[in-house]
């Protein structure tokens, strides 16, 4: 299937689920990869979901993308974007809606994928529209409240289920922060799954197969 224009760029794979309303899986890269990186799992995936890998929207030098600017200063150390990233937030929810529309998939049963940055941005699109999403796979990263939508915590999200996993020895975002969403998603009604795994800043394939049959259970 060719893929159809939509406002970000992306990688399909068919669903073989012969359901007028197909369900869906949407992938989201780490900062500094691109839309393939991820969709190395498409054939592994469950086979009756739809998958789109996405291109973050933001070019880097000399190569690779980002949902948000990460900016190293030597004064306030690495910082990031937020509002880069709200807005991303915003165009990630406006590709959800525009694929759902243009591949008429099931609305009731999208799941969100993500690594490291993609991560972030998974946690931000299901806390800030719990309405929009059924499952999260959030892999190795962590919860940026300042970019949640304003009131997200009076909105139904018990509803919304989380697989989150993280590298044991990762380098790149601490653990210690990962170990906070359990107890953050509990106290908004929420009842996440959480692993982690003997591993740096990446997904083993004990992990894979773990996110991989949870996803079997949810979808």
């Amino acid at each position: 299937m060719s893929p159809t224009p939509l406002s970000l760029e992306y990688l399909l794979r068919s669903s073989n689920s012969d359901v007028a309303k197909k369900p869906a899986i949407f992938l989201f890269h780490g900062y500094g990869s691109n839309e393939e990186d991820l969709f190395s799992f498409a054939p592994e995936l469950p086979a009756e979901l739809m998958v789109f890998s996405v291109k973050a929207p933001y070019d880097l030098e000399p190569f690779g993308h980002a949902w948000y600017a990460i900016n190293f200063d030597a004064e306030q150390g690495k910082w990031s974007d937020d509002e880069q990233a709200k807005e991303s937030r915003e165009k990630i929810v406006k590709f959800i809606d525009e694929a759902i529309a243009a591949y008429n998939l099931d609305e009731t049963n999208i799941t969100l994928l993500g690594f490291s940055q993609g991560t972030i941005l998974s946690y931000a699109v299901a806390l800030s529209y719990p309405e929009k999403i059924k499952n999260v796979v959030a892999l190795s990263g962590y919860i940026n409240e300042r970019i949640l939508k304003e009131g997200y915590s009076e909105k139904n999200l018990g509803k919304l289920n989380f697989y989150i996993s993280h590298g044991q020895v990762d380098q790149v975002i601490p653990l210690e922060w990962a170990q906070r969403a359990p107890d953050f998603l509990k106290q908004l009604g929420i009842k996440p799954t959480y692993q982690e795994f003997p591993i740096g800043h990446g997904v083993s394939q004990q992990n894979f197969y773990a996110f991989k049959k949870w996803l079997e259970d949810h979808i």
